[in-house]
């Protein structure tokens, strides 16, 4: 047999398998009547429900189309229906069995939609739209972004003796009617993206060849959604974002770390509610943020790509590494007159207690975020895509699954999605 006949007949044989298999299974599960438990149940308005008559479905199982029979009641007082049957199979209101929301759910989380029906089709021989994909997707976002805000489940000791919050943001580009009159660095002034809020927590026990803190592999955990991290005196609750980063930091054992540590770059709103949710915890201002301001006040003063730019960074990036900020300061007080040297000696003067390099180094601590960074490329990894516009429901449903993912949390959440069904 050739090779290319037997990868038919691998396929067909598959085919002809699953579908025997999806055959069984409906007709077993066709012959049992009892989802009718009487002549009316309870409806979810309070009023009884009616029998009315046995109502089939067809539903995209891992075996293939399976049409199932169920028992379906009406309700004339508020003109629902319902089939209990759906309900125990967790089949309600969806066209795909469990198991295939899972994988709906795994693959969209990586891919566009489209792909992730080619995949499914491929991988699979599960045949769903990107219409259904996307629908599918997102719900299943908006109930991890559910579970996130319910279940909180550390309160073990903190993993490591220093754990590491990071804070960033990156835009993400949505429709038009999301960003109506809202300020963006467009050239008119408009804007095409939203900001994603990004909180990342992670340890760095290892240490790498030089002797540097390191990642440890499997300590990341991701949460981000586009929400304001703003809020007034007056409120009684921070703001979403806050409250988002304080939810990962008690999850992960970081509110309970003997020694706390928050990186991120010169955001006025990162400190803001570092300030405010960990007052205990020592601040670093990402140390390649900091370099770069530096190489684009060289760029200004000497130009782009010349020998005296690259040379003048690199006795700024010295200093700033000794810690010597006065003389940072100093030789940047020589070029005052540019609006970029300004800015960047206010940048080093509001931020130094968070630049003391060599003290942060001497204790072990990490300088950079470089996890934040990462964090910020899976998100632009999945959103970014040519052609992608989101409205912020929809990112935030996908932020939710992907970050669920990343951070090793879906089957966990399955598990308890499952018992609830159940």
């Amino acid at each position: 047999m050739e090779t290319q006949d037997f990868e038919a007949f691998e396929g067909a044989l598959r085919r002809r398998a699953l579908g025997i298999a999806a055959q069984m299974a409906a007709e077993r599960f066709n012959a049992d009547h009892s989802d009718r438990s009487g002549p009316t149940i309870a409806c979810a308005c309070g009023r009884p429900a009616q029998y009315a008559s046995r109502r089939p479905k067809t539903f995209i199982t891992l075996m293939g189309p399976m049409r199932l029979e169920r028992a379906y009641y009406y309700c004339p007082a508020c003109r629902g229906g319902s089939c209990p049957r759906d309900r125990a199979l967790d089949l309600q209101d969806t066209s795909l069995s469990p198991a295939t929301t899972r994988l709906v759910g795994m693959t969209a989380a990586e891919v566009s939609f489209a792909k992730a029906g080619e995949l499914l089709a491929a991988l699979a021989g599960v045949e769903v739209e990107a219409r259904q994909v996307e629908r599918c997707a997102e719900a299943l976002g908006r109930e991890i972004a559910r579970d996130e805000c319910a279940v909180r489940e550390q309160t073990a000791p903190a993993p490591a003796p220093t754990m590491y919050l990071g804070l960033d943001g990156t835009g993400v580009p949505v429709r038009p009617t999301e960003v109506a009159g809202r300020h963006g660095k467009q050239p008119d002034g408009s804007a095409k993206t939203r900001e994603v809020k990004l909180a990342t927590v992670w340890t760095a026990e290892g240490r790498d060849p030089e002797g540097r803190p390191c990642r440890d592999p499997g300590s990341v955990s991701y949460n981000a959604a586009v929400e304001s991290a703003a809020s007034r005196d007056t409120d009684p609750q921070p703001a979403a974002f806050p409250q988002r980063a304080q939810r990962e930091a008690q999850r992960r054992g970081f509110v309970t770390a003997a020694r706390q540590v928050v990186i991120g770059d010169g955001a006025p709103w990162i400190w803001n509610s570092a300030d405010e949710q960990f007052p205990d915890a020592i601040q670093i201002i990402d140390i390649y943020h900091a370099k770069q301001h530096l190489c684009d006040v060289a760029k200004v003063i000497h130009g782009a790509g010349t020998e005296f730019a690259h040379q003048w960074a690199q006795d700024r990036k010295a200093e700033l590494d000794a810690g010597r900020l006065r003389d940072l300061v100093a030789a940047l007080r020589t070029h005052a007159d540019t609006p970029e040297a300004r800015q960047c000696i206010q940048y080093i003067v509001g931020n130094r207690h968070r630049m003391r390099y060599p003290q942060f180094r001497a204790r072990g601590l990490c300088v950079s975020s470089g996890v934040v960074e990462a964090g910020c490329k899976q998100i632009g990894a999945r959103l970014k895509r040519a052609g992608m516009r989101w409205t912020v429901a929809g990112a935030n449903a996908i932020l939710a699954l992907r970050c669920c993912i990343l951070s090793g949390r879906f089957e966990d959440f399955w598990e308890r999605r499952a018992a609830k069904a159940a």
